[in-house]
């Protein structure tokens, strides 16, 4: 597994990227796979729609219809892969998607994209544009 970036406190610690904060491939495969079952696409979309303050684990389960134990896997899983964030509230526990790392991933799948040549690209980068 790869190391955390930096000690220096007011530097997110990310795993799984690299000295340039790039991601890099191990990282993607692994997101990809947690991504690659049903329950845990639809939570994870769920979460990045909710935005950095997420929701609790309760709620989610209740919103997806989702029974907790086996939404309880669902979130370490994504949460081991590094595509979510987990933080306790009292007795609760949040979860939120990493927009840094879902940044990241995007990234990685568009950094190569036609070799360099952007205007091959526009159909994509525009997806990317607000609005």
């Amino acid at each position: 597994m790869p190391h955390l970036l930096s000690t220096k406190p007011a530097i997110v610690k990310l795993r799984h990227f690299g000295h340039n904060r790039n991601m890099n491939q191990e990282f993607a495969i692994e997101a990809f796979a947690a991504l690659s079952q049903s329950s845990r696409m639809t939570v994870f979309r769920l979460l990045v729609r909710t935005g950095p303050q997420g929701l609790q684990a309760g709620e989610i389960a209740r919103r997806l219809d989702i029974i907790p134990s086996t939404l309880s896997g669902h979130l370490s899983v994504l949460k081991r892969s590094g595509l979510l964030k987990a933080t306790r509230h009292q007795r609760e526990i949040h979860y939120s998607a990493d927009l840094q790392a879902v940044n990241a991933l995007v990234s990685f799948l568009l950094s190569d994209c036609c070799d360099g040549r952007v205007e091959n690209c526009a159909e994509i980068m525009s997806l990317l544009e607000p609005g």
